[in-house]
Parts: structure tokens; sequence; C-alpha cells
């Protein structure tokens, strides 16, 4: 391997990691890092993606936000997470032409449907009732917990199947494919309605500009699936609407509530860093019924109320620009660009829309595997936007 491949290399293998092993992901990052400041060549082949003004803003009203509450070790788990956003740089930095990231798409596949598989293991295991599981351990895969699991699956299922759908790697389509089932699957063992409604509208977004009238299969497809109702998945689809005392939908209005009270006492710096799970009693509507519902009240579990709850509503501004800006890039350079990168382009916009989508229902940004894998997809999406006549446009 030529030395100025090896930072390549190694942040490819970094943003792959994401799916199978958060310690092998960090290892691998800093290790891309390294090779990138000690090799000249990579040096040289630095670049900054264009959303470094609201990234540094983010980073910046964070840290101010850390000392207006008073209690800076507190905060420090929020701030060394910011070790994570070294992904968007080291990936938009070493992918220099569409061919490569054909590889980091394979690799997520691979990666995705081995988890996937092994949550196939542990919901047979497992699975002894609607009740019991939602309420108890579910799936994982190679993750600790199943909202991590779930959204590696659906950002892992929208930019393999974007890879499939417009992507000239003709040879590896029908295997492409085939890991897309077995990711999709996957998404359904995490039982996570939220991952699944943003896999549902990236999924409808990238068939409806692949070919308009694909998107009816969508509805036939559900219809299936609550027909066939495989580990009670239609119980727990109906349960958005058909909430059972197990279910989390009147234990994350409680959560938005508490949130709401945090920005309108805080509004400009918020609460602070990790303070939501310290004072989050103090916040309490008055008009909310006692005893709580049962639920995780650590984190607010939506991202817009949760980080203008936490960092203050000037900080969320900075975030929502940052994804804005990368959504208006890829958009525009989508309109104006042919063949291979496209498939990049529309899987990056899919993947974006689908982490907005999902957000509104958990706090998809606060988990580092997440963030990492959301952050790679980004940086790749840049690098394509950076290509305008890629190598790879032959089949």
């Amino acid at each position: 391997m030529r030395r100025d491949r090896i930072p390549h290399f190694l942040a490819g293998a970094a943003a792959v990691a994401t799916v199978v092993s958060i310690a092998a992901f960090e290892i691998l990052m800093a290790l891309a890092l390294a090779a990138m400041l000690l090799t000249p060549e990579a040096r040289r082949a630095w670049r900054w993606p264009p959303v470094m003004l609201p990234l540094s803003a983010w980073i910046a009203l964070t840290v101010i936000s850390a000392f207006a509450s008073g209690d800076i070790s507190a905060a420090m788990p929020q701030l060394k997470k910011f070790y994570i956003y070294l992904m968007l740089f080291l990936v938009f930095a070493a992918f220099r032409e569409v061919c490569e990231i054909r590889w980091v798409a394979a690799g997520w596949a691979l990666g995705a449907a081995l988890s996937a598989l092994w949550s196939a293991v542990q919901i047979t295991q497992q699975f002894t009732g609607y009740t019991a599981y939602v309420s108890a351990a579910r799936a994982t895969g190679f993750m600790g917990h199943w909202m991590t699991f779930g959204g590696e699956m659906m950002m892992a299922l929208l930019f393999v199947g974007s890879a499939v759908l417009f992507s000239a790697w003709r040879r590896a389509r029908p295997w492409l494919a085939a890991a897309c089932v077995v990711i999709a699957f996957g998404l359904l063992a995490s039982y996570t309605r939220s991952m699944w409604l943003g896999a549902l509208v990236g999924g409808t977004y990238l068939m409806w500009v692949w070919r308009r009238w694909s998107v009816l299969a969508i509805p036939v497809f559900v219809g299936i699936l609550m027909l066939a109702d495989p580990f009670a998945v239609r119980e727990r689809a109906l349960s958005a609407f058909r909430p059972t005392q197990f279910d989390s939908n009147e234990f994350r209005v409680v959560t938005r509530e508490i949130g709401w009270e945090m920005v309108k006492a805080h509004p400009l710096f918020g609460i602070g860093p990790e303070q939501v799970s310290r004072q989050y009693q103090r916040y309490i509507p008055a008009s909310t019924p006692r005893p709580l519902p049962t639920g995780f009240y650590g984190h607010l579990h939506n991202i817009y109320i949760h980080y203008a709850a936490e960092r203050g509503i000037p900080a969320l501004l900075a975030l929502l620009w940052l994804i804005g800006r990368a959504i208006w890039d890829f958009a525009r350079a989508v309109g104006r660009s042919s063949g291979e990168v496209r498939w990049v382009l529309q899987g990056a916009l899919a993947v974006t829309a689908a982490v907005l989508l999902s957000g509104w229902y958990e706090l998809n940004l606060g988990d580092s595997e997440v963030l990492g894998m959301f952050l790679a997809v980004m940086g790749l999406g840049y690098s394509a936007v950076h290509t305008p006549t890629p190598a790879a446009d032959k089949p």
C-alpha cells in the first residue's frame, strides 16, 4: 500500500466500524488522524468542509453553555464528544473519487448485515410476547442499545439502498440488495418506531427520485408486513396511535413538556450540557400527573428540544444551520450532477432527512455511534459535491 493511501484506508475503516464497535471506530479514527498528520501528501491534501462556520458556532455555543451552567466538570463528556466530529473532516479529506466511496457503502452493507443477523438470533431468543419484549431488553445487534442499533440500520439501509438504485456498480448490486433485505430485518428487530418512520420517509424519497411509480410498492409492502405480523410488528406500529401502558408515548410527551420549561427558563445558553438528568425534576410542569410515566429521564428524547434546553436556542439554530447547509449543498449538487456521483448525494439526502425526522422522537445525534456514522455520510456527501467529474462514472 502506498504511504499516501494509509489515511484514506484508515478513515474508511473508521467509518465502517461505526456499525460494528464504538471502540474500534474511535481507535481507527485516531489512527487516521495520526496518519493524516504524519503523511506529507495527506497534509497537503487536507481540506475544510463548507460547514466550518456553523460547526464552529455549534462548538463555541456549547462551550459557553458549559461555563454558564457553573458546572464545567459535568459538561466534560459532551465537550469530549466533539472528538467524534473529526469524522467529518477525515472522510472529506481522504475521499476524492466516488469510486472509492463504493467501498465504504460495501463495508456498511457487510457490517450492518452481520449486525442484523446477530439481532435475528437475539430476537428469536428474547421475544416472548409484545409487552415483555417492549419493556425489557430488545435486539441490539452489535450495539449496546436498540436505539443505537436502529439508527445505524436506518442509515445503512438508506445509503446502501441508494447505491443499489443509482450506482453503476452493476456486479455488486445483487449482493448489496440482499444486504439491504437483511438490514431491513435488523431495523424491524430493533423495535424502534422512530427509526422505522425515518427509514420509510428516506426510502420513499429514494424511490420517488428513482422511479416515481415505484412508491406504489411501499403501501403494498407495509400491508403485507402488517398481515404477516412477524414478532408482533403490527402491534408495535399501531402503538404509535393506540399505546399500551408499556409504550413510551406518554413518557415522551412529558419529556417534551419538561424541555419546554427549561427552554423558557434558560433560552440563551440552556441549563448546561449533562444537566438535564440532574435538574429535570425542577422543571416538571405542575399539571403533569404523578407518578411520572415510566421511562428514562436522562435526556429529552428529542434533538430539537433537548439541545435548546441543554445548550440554548442559539446553539440549536447553529446545529440546524450546519445540517441545513449540508442539505442545501447536496440538493444543489445533485441537481447539476450526472452519473455515479448522484447515488452518494441522494443517499446523503435520504439519510439526513431520516435523521432529522427520527430526531423528533429520540436524541439520535447524542449517540456517538449514530453521530459518527451520520458525520461520515455528510463527509462522503461533500466529497461527492467536490467531485464533479468522477472516474466512477464508468460502469
